[in-house]
C-alpha cells in the first residue's frame, strides 16, 4: 500500500491546477487519471484573460508552441436569423486547443501521476480511502469530470436525476481547401443560438482548426439540431462542406442545477465533478480553476478533514459562484424573461449581444480574477 496525503482523481483542468498549487505545502500527492494525456477533450476552447492571469500563464510563452487563438470580435445571432457582428478592439479571450492546454497544465505538476489508470474501487478502511486496494489517503479529491467516480460518494451520485446538459463537437485541422472555403474567422467565434433557447451552438477557428458543436438541456434533441445546424453553416459557407470524423459527446452540470454535495468526510468535489459551470455559458474551464485554487488554500490550511473542517470549502464555492438554491430558476442557457418572443429582437441588438450575451454571459468580464493565498 502506498500511502499519500491526498490523492487527487482526475487529470484535467482542476486536478492538475490543484496539484500545482500545492507543489510546496509538503504534502504528499498523487494525481490519477484514466486516460493518458495529451488526450482529446469535448469543449469548444477558449479561455479568458482571467484564466491566463489565474494559472500563472504568459500568453507569448505559451504560444510559442501551441495553439493560441486571440479573440477581439464576437459573431452572435438566433438560428435562422442573421448575426451581429460585435468588435471589441483589444483581445478579450484566446483560443485554445485542449489536447495542448490540459497537457501542459498536467506537465507542470510535479507530483507522482498515475495515467492510464481506471478508478476501479474507493473504500473507507480505518479514516482514509483507499483507490484500487493500491493507494491510501485521508482525503480524496475528485476532479474527473461529470461521471467523476468519486461523485458517486457523496449524496445520490451521478443519474438520471440530475438535469444534465450535453454537448457534442469535433475539432479536426482543416486542408488547405477547407481553409479556403471556411467563411468563419480566427478572432471571430460563432454563437448561434437555438430559437427555443434551450441550447447554443458554435463555430470557432484557430488557424488551421476548426471547432464545430452544440450544447442543449434536452439531449434527446441533440443529434438533431446539430445536424440541422451543420447544414444551415454548409449552405451559408461558414464551415467546409466536407467534415471529417465523427462528432463527440459530452455531458456536465450547470451550477444553478447541480444539488451535488461539496464536501463529506474526507472527500471534495471540484470542477465539473462538482457541477460548477456558469449557468448562461456552459463554460467549465474558469469554474474548474478557481474550484481548485479554492480547495487549495482549504487543504494547505487543514490537517483535519472531516465534513465540519471541509464545510469552509463549500461556503468559499457559494462566495464566489453565488448560493444555488438562491440562483435556481427553471432556465437554462438564458433566465426566463428572454424566454419570449422578446428573445428574437434582443439577439440582433448589438448592445445585447455585446454587454449581456458576450461580456456578462461568456466572458464574465464583471467578475475579477480570483485572488487566493495560493493562486
Amino acid at each position: 500500500m502506498e500511502y499519500y496525503d491526498l490523492i487527487i482523481v482526475g487529470a484535467g483542468p482542476a486536478g492538475s491546477t490543484l496539484a500545482h498549487a500545492l507543489r510546496d505545502s509538503g504534502k504528499r500527492i498523487l494525481i490519477i487519471d484514466k486516460q493518458d494525456f495529451p488526450r482529446d477533450k469535448t469543449c469548444a476552447g477558449w479561455v479568458t484573460p482571467a484564466v491566463m492571469k489565474s494559472l500563472d500563464i504568459d500568453p507569448a510563452d505559451y504560444g510559442a508552441s501551441r495553439t493560441l487563438q486571440p479573440i477581439r470580435q464576437f459573431r452572435i445571432g438566433m438560428m435562422g436569423q442573421p448575426a451581429v457582428v460585435n468588435d471589441h478592439g483589444d483581445v478579450v479571450s484566446y483560443g485554445i486547443r485542449r489536447c495542448e492546454f490540459d497537457a501542459y497544465l498536467l506537465d507542470r505538476v510535479q507530483a507522482p501521476k498515475q495515467l492510464k489508470t481506471p478508478v476501479k474501487s474507493i473504500i473507507r478502511r480505518d479514516g482514509n480511502w483507499v483507490v484500487n486496494d493500491t493507494w491510501e489517503a485521508p482525503l480524496i479529491v475528485g476532479a474527473g469530470g461529470h461521471f467523476c467516480p468519486v461523485a458517486k460518494l457523496l449524496g445520490d451520485g451521478p443519474g438520471s436525476h440530475e438535469t444534465v446538459v450535453a454537448a457534442k463537437e469535433v475539432e479536426f485541422e482543416m486542408t488547405p481547401e477547407q481553409a479556403e472555403a471556411c467563411e468563419a474567422r480566427g478572432d471571430t467565434p460563432e454563437l448561434w443560438f437555438c430559437r427555443d433557447l434551450k441550447g447554443y451552438a458554435w463555430v470557432f477557428r484557430k488557424g488551421n482548426y476548426l471547432n464545430i458543436g452544440l450544447g442543449r438541456e434536452d439531449n434527446h434533441k441533440l443529434t438533431e439540431h446539430l445536424n440541422a445546424f451543420v447544414e444551415e453553416m454548409k449552405s451559408e459557407g461558414r464551415i467546409p462542406p466536407d467534415l471529417p470524423g465523427r462528432f463527440k459527446g459530452h455531458a456536465y452540470l450547470l451550477y444553478d442545477h447541480a444539488e451535488r454535495p461539496l464536501a463529506d468526510d474526507g472527500l471534495l468535489l471540484i470542477g465539473d465533478a462538482a457541477g460548477l459551470a456558469y449557468t448562461q455559458s456552459g463554460e467549465g474551464i474558469r469554474p474548474a480553476i478557481e474550484s481548485a485554487l479554492i480547495a487549495a488554500d482549504i487543504i494547505r490550511n487543514t490537517e483535519d478533514y472531516s465534513a465540519q473542517s471541509l464545510q469552509s470549502y463549500g461556503e468559499a464555492i457559494a462566495r464566489r459562484f453565488g448560493n444555488r438554491a438562491a440562483s435556481r430558476d427553471n432556465g437554462w442557457q438564458v433566465p426566463d424573461w428572454l424566454k419570449l418572443p422578446l428573445a428574437s429582437t434582443l439577439m440582433r441588438s448589438h448592445w445585447f449581444t455585446r454587454k449581456v450575451v458576450t461580456e456578462k454571459w461568456f466572458l464574465h468580464q464583471q467578475v475579477p480574477p480570483l485572488e487566493t493565498a495560493t493562486g
